[in-house]
């Protein structure tokens, strides 16, 4: 049974989730718990260690969502936290997003896409459990390292693993969604966050599907590593797909009706590997960094939509694999010397 807390001052909420939840509450799916601002959610979530989805409004007396966000990460917890506001505004977003937010939902709420979005979270929660068995086997290679998991170990031997790092080859793939940002600006909170998870769930699956993974999300682009065999390969065929799959869906967006294109920078060589950022603080990314990956980001800022590009060290390699055409030199941010550039085309 899932256990989820619904943090709102609203007292005709509680009656409407047990409403509208009446049969996966009867059928033992949910059960949730109720808390009127974020000081009892505190409360509520030192009760309970197994809370698994918090849902929460902004505006509340004594301590607002925001700052529940905050306190979160504290506790030691897994609960993922899922925004249910009628301020749906971008800089509400965003704040509630860098604070740890899984996800938006605007009021009036729309019970049918909470419920999905409740699924969503909860599968979430279920990986990132799958994920800290791996790394209490040691099986912490390829794995995106966040706050929540760090805060969960408690042996510090677990910790100094998570220290280790090591230089690496791989291929770097930065993968943007053209003109996304304006869409930003003109439709509603949850229009944008589901459009964005949409894209997001294709260009996933296509790098996975060659053996990738995804190292972070950035705003509405993914930076994704390949690593092994052939990952200059296996990361332009993954690329390729991402296009095709991408040009490929339906119009998300009617005001006005939004075709999504991405723009993509490819660059190989020798990558520093490891958990980047402050053990002090316990909050570290497992990452890459290097003049590797901050290339292909240059290479993407320079690609139109639908373009893939490469520099010439990477056509060398792959020019009798793929269908490539000669861009001719550019200047990227920070590089010294102009770059000879090739497009991907099939």
């Amino acid at each position: 049974m899932a256990k989820i807390l619904v943090v709102d001052d609203e007292a005709d909420l509680e009656i409407l989730i047990k409403q509208k939840f009446r049969k996966q509450i009867r059928d033992g799916q949910y059960e949730f718990l109720f808390a009127s601002n974020g000081k009892e959610a505190l409360t509520r979530l030192e009760q309970n260690g197994n809370i698994e989805v918090l849902l929460s409004d902004i505006n509340m007396p004594e301590m607002d969502g925001l700052t529940l966000l905050t306190r979160l990460s504290e506790l030691n917890t897994l609960t993922k936290a899922v925004i249910v506001s009628a301020y749906g505004d971008m800089e509400n977003i965003r704040t509630a997003m860098n604070r740890g937010a899984f996800d938006f939902i605007t009021k009036p709420v729309n019970f049918d896409d909470l419920n999905i979005t409740i699924q969503k979270t909860l599968n979430h929660v279920k990986q990132l459990y799958t994920t800290l068995a791996a790394i209490k086997e040691n099986n912490i290679l390829k794995m995106y390292v966040d706050e929540t998991v760090l805060n969960f170990m408690n042996g510090k031997e677990y910790e100094a693993s998570l220290m280790q790092n090591e230089t690496i080859v791989a291929t770097i793939a930065f993968i943007d969604i053209s003109g996304f940002t304006a869409i930003t600006e003109i439709e509603p909170a949850d229009v944008v966050v589901k459009m964005l998870n949409t894209y997001f769930d294709v260009m996933v699956h296509e790098i996975i599907a060659q053996n990738g993974h995804v190292d972070k999300f950035i705003g509405d682009a993914i930076l994704a590593v390949f690593k092994g065999d052939y990952h200059l390969d296996r990361a332009i065929d993954a690329c390729l797909a991402v296009r095709k799959k991408i040009e490929n869906l339906p119009a998300q967006s009617e005001t006005p009706a939004f075709l999504p294109k991405v723009s993509i920078g490819i660059h190989s060589g020798e990558v520093i590997s490891g958990n980047i950022g402050s053990a002090e603080l316990r909050r570290l990314d497992y990452t890459v960094i290097g003049d590797v990956v901050n290339t292909a980001q240059r290479l993407q800022s320079v690609a139109t939509a639908g373009r893939i590009l490469i520099a010439e060290s990477s056509y060398q390699k792959v020019k009798e694999s793929f269908n490539c055409r000669a861009v001719g030199e550019v200047i990227l941010k920070h590089k010294a010397e102009p770059f000879n550039v090739y497009e991907v085309v099939e």
